[in-house]
C-alpha cells in the first residue's frame, strides 16, 4: 500500500466557505478533496489528511498562534506516519494575510523550505518520498475575510508561478490548482462541494503518474 501524506490548510481541512467568523462547518471526508482522491485512488493507497486552517508555510502567527507555522510541526508530522510514498504540499494562502507582509517569492521560498524539510526527514532505509507541490487559485478579498487578506489578491496572481520556478529548482512535481477550481466568492479564500471535487480527481491523476 502506497501512503501518502497531504499536508496543508484549511482547503485540506474542508473547511466550508464561510459567512462570518462563527460561520464554521467542514464537508464531510469524502466531499473535500482529499477524501475524493482516496476514493479514486482506492485500496492500495493510504492518504493521510492533515489540514490545520490558518497553517502557513514558515510563519508564526501573532494572532492565531505560533502552532500554525507550517515549518514547526512537518518533521514530527513526517516521522509519525513514517514510511511515506509521497508528500502534497498545498500551503502558501495563509502567507497572504496582510499581516505577514511578505511577497509571492517569499511565499514559494517558504515552501521550498517545506520541500526541504521533507527531504531531511529519516527515512530508515526506505526510498524518500516523492513530493508534489499545489499552487491554489488566485484568491478573492472579499466576505468578511477581505480585510485580513488586504492585498493577498494581486499576490497570489504570482504566487502559481513562483511555486512552479521552486519546484522545477527543486526537482519536485508542481500542479497548479487554478487549472481546474476556483475559489468561492462568499469568502474569497475556501472552496465549495464542486470545486473540492475537481480538485480531488485532477490531484489524483497526478498523485499516479508521480508514483507510477
Amino acid at each position: 500500500m502506497k501512503k501518502i501524506l497531504c499536508y496543508g490548510d484549511s482547503n485540506t481541512h474542508g473547511t466550508k466557505p464561510m459567512r462570518d467568523q462563527n460561520d464554521v462547518a467542514r464537508f464531510a471526508s469524502l466531499e473535500r478533496w482529499p477524501g475524493v482522491v482516496a476514493a479514486e485512488l482506492g485500496a492500495d493507497y493510504q492518504i493521510i489528511e492533515e489540514g490545520l486552517p490558518g497553517r502557513t508555510t514558515v510563519h508564526n502567527d501573532p494572532i492565531e498562534g505560533d502552532h500554525k507555522n507550517g515549518k514547526t510541526y512537518l518533521l514530527p508530522c513526517l516521522e509519525s506516519h513514517w514510511p511515506l510514498d509521497a508528500v502534497v504540499i498545498s500551503l502558501g494562502v495563509n502567507d497572504l494575510k496582510a499581516r505577514h507582509g511578505v511577497s509571492a517569492s517569499d511565499i514559494a521560498a517558504g515552501v521550498g523550505v517545506l520541500v526541504d524539510v521533507v527531504r531531511s526527514a529519516p527515512c530508515f532505509g526506505h526510498e524518500a518520498p516523492k513530493i508534489l507541490i499545489l499552487a491554489a487559485p488566485t484568491i478573492l478579498e472579499t466576505g468578511w475575510l477581505g480585510k485580513m487578506f488586504a492585498g493577498g489578491a494581486e499576490k497570489s496572481k504570482a504566487l502559481s508561478s513562483e511555486l512552479s520556478a521552486v519546484a522545477h529548482a527543486k526537482s519536485v512535481a508542481f500542479f497548479d490548482l487554478g487549472s481546474v477550481a476556483h475559489v468561492s466568492p462568499i469568502d474569497g479564500i475556501h472552496f465549495d462541494a464542486t470545486n473540492h471535487r475537481a480538485m480531488g480527481h485532477a490531484i489524483a491523476l497526478q498523485l499516479k503518474a508521480l508514483l507510477a
